[in-house]
């Protein structure tokens, strides 16, 4: 797990090679191990490594990597769970290795392969390749978009990184997004392809760019979609699971760094704490707890820990904590998110505890139905019935979940996700930046509405949720906040063999009540009652309360129009939530 940059460029100068390092630096924290720089002046390439050893940890595992007879140089960022397997099929077609990393292999199955490698890799990546040979550049994602990639390509230049911070350090003239706010307040994070600088663009996960020789980019999507009948038997869909869920956690627990995992007390990270017990001798496990009452999961985590053999670390987090930290939390971000402090506290906590990498249960609520919006959504369509002049009249009614209903009068699938999900409605956010109505809708509605096949309602709230949320705030921000504190953190839900086997099981068996009922038949004999059958919490913090004690987002002078001041005062009296709070924090220094 590390962190990537370089520049590819007409004609690569000096400047070029100082920016490298300039971003190379930005992303220290990501890769605190090592630091790599590749330049290839005949090429006009520069890739930029810095390096956090998980696997083989000596220097053979220095990046950026060539092979043997230098055709190819990559800078790669994530794990490849699948690599052994990968490594065993290359020896037999004439493949030579110098060292053990996961890297080599990539290398090589690209060499043997070529760009049909991409979807043969299993886990989290992304990385840069340099095919010399034939003086071509791919920069390449994972099909979950598990491991952030940025990039910046004009026809002259090819810019990308691990984070946005390094295009801010690069040197390099990057204009900030003018529309960012407005997303923000929508969403609470930034969607993807977006970020908060103009013409600096995710890369989608499951495709890769190519630069050709000539200096033209151009994406490809490289994930393959399995098709066939549904499952349908409850019990076959059980079998399934409980293996696909054991095989993965069990690829990913393979490390040469010290792993544990994320213990909250909730169905999840209970299950994968049992799983991983399965594997280890001495499991490490990571958990918080609160002095306010309502947030503390300690009697649930015990009674998972009374199962397992090993070492938990256990911590306290209180708002002094959060007020002394709340600067590094907003600098860790990367880019604004109303997410992600649990994942700064969780992330320091294990790094201080001697952990390089951990599992987490992100991704079991998107493929069980563990969100409210699976039961929701079967509404919506019953109100887009209503005409689009009455529903704009919902902007406004009093609370906040009337007034996203006005977003259904937009025929567009991001109106669906915000009716369900987004912080603000397009008047509020409106009024809140100083422009239209008009203006916000055609920054949400601008892009074409994405292709949903299919009728069930409780697919399309997985969709949503996976492809939305969990994509732009869940993964983002759990990149972000885990690796500023130089930690990786691995997602054995978001497996592709367990997705790709849970795909093909029937709506109805596999979203079946209570949220999450299929998951917890498949683990009855290993998972406790006491953690499955109460209501549930997620990995919350007291955050309404601290954010209120926090002068900082509480102090009306901090806020320039009279809707954020009103907003606010709303807030201090318990009459918003904290997101909402947290967002117009972050955006009053842009309106």
């Amino acid at each position: 797990m590390c962190r990537i940059t370089g520049i590819v460029s007409e004609h690569l100068t000096n400047e070029d090679v100082i920016s490298v390092k300039a971003m190379c630096n930005a992303l220290r924290h990501g890769g605190p191990d090592d630091e790599g720089i590749y330049v290839s002046n005949r090429n006009d390439v520069a890739f930029g490594h810095r390096r956090l050893s998980i696997i083989d940890l000596s220097r053979n595992g220095h990046q950026p990597m060539a092979n043997a007879d230098q055709t190819v140089v990559i800078t790669f960022n994530g794990e490849i769970y699948n690599y052994r397997e990968l490594k065993a099929r290359l020896l037999k077609l004439g493949a030579a290795f110098q060292n053990d990393t996961d890297t080599e292999v990539i290398i090589q199955a690209y060499r043997h392969w070529g760009t049909a490698s991409f979807s043969k890799l299993r886990g989290m990546f992304a990385f840069a390749l340099h095919d010399i040979a034939h003086n071509e550049i791919y920069l390449v994602r994972d099909t979950a978009g598990i491991k952030p990639l940025y990039y910046h390509a004009d026809g002259k230049k090819l810019v990308f990184a691990s984070e946005i911070r390094a295009f801010k350090q690069s040197g390099l003239n990057y204009q900030a997004n003018a529309q960012w706010p407005v997303l923000l307040l929508a969403y609470g994070h930034i969607p993807e392809p977006h970020t908060t600088l103009q013409d600096v663009l995710s890369l989608p996960k499951g495709h890769y760019l190519h630069r050709d020789k000539n200096g033209r980019c151009k994406l490809v999507s490289y994930a393959i979609t399995s098709d066939g009948q549904f499952i349908e038997r409850p019990e076959a869909a059980r079998g399934i699971i409980r293996d696909s869920l054991q095989a993965a956690v069990k690829r990913q627990l393979i490390a040469d760094a010290p792993i544990g995992v994320f213990l909250s007390g909730g169905i999840d990270s209970s299950l994968l704490s049992l799983l991983a017990n399965e594997e280890v001798s001495q499991l490490k496990t990571v958990s918080i707890f609160f002095n306010e009452k309502q947030y503390d999961e300690r009697r649930y985590q015990q009674t998972i820990l009374n199962k397992l053999q090993g070492e938990n670390f256990t911590h306290l987090v209180k708002q002094q904590d959060f007020e002394r930290y709340f600067q590094q939390i907003i600098s860790a971000m990367d880019m604004p998110t109303t997410d992600g402090i649990n994942s700064w506290f969780i992330s320091k906590y294990a790094n201080e505890n001697g952990l390089k990498a951990v599992l987490s249960g992100v991704g079991a609520d998107e493929l069980f139905g563990g969100y409210p919006s699976f039961s929701r959504i079967k509404y919506l369509g019953y109100i887009k019935r209503i005409p689009f002049q009455v529903l704009r009249l919902a902007r406004n009614m009093g609370s906040s979940g009337y007034k996203r209903l006005s977003y259904l009068g937009y025929n567009h699938i991001v109106a669906d996700y915000l009716t369900l999900r987004g912080l603000f409605s397009i008047n509020e956010i409106a009024m809140l930046t100083g422009t239209t109505e008009q203006h916000v809708a055609n920054i949400l509605f601008a892009d074409d509405p994405q292709p949903y096949q299919g009728a069930d309602d409780a697919l399309k709230a997985s969709w949503l949720e996976t492809n939305i949320y969990m994509q732009n705030q869940l993964l983002h921000d759990t990149d972000a906040m885990s690796m500023s504190h130089g930690l990786e953190v691995r997602v054995p839900f978001l497996d592709e063999e367990l997705t790709t086997a849970v795909a093909r099981i029937s709506p109805g068996i596999r979203f079946a009540n209570p949220p999450k009922k299929l998951l917890v038949e498949s683990f009855a004999d290993i998972l406790p009652e006491a953690v499955w059958n109460r209501p549930k919490m997620g990995f919350t913090f007291p955050l309404q309360q601290w954010m209120r004690e926090n002068e900082a987002i509480s102090h009306l002078g901090n806020y320039q129009s009279p809707a954020a001041k009103k907003m606010i005062a709303d807030f201090n009296k318990g009459q918003m939530h904290w997101s909402r709070a947290f967002a117009l924090y972050q955006i009053q220094e842009h309106v």
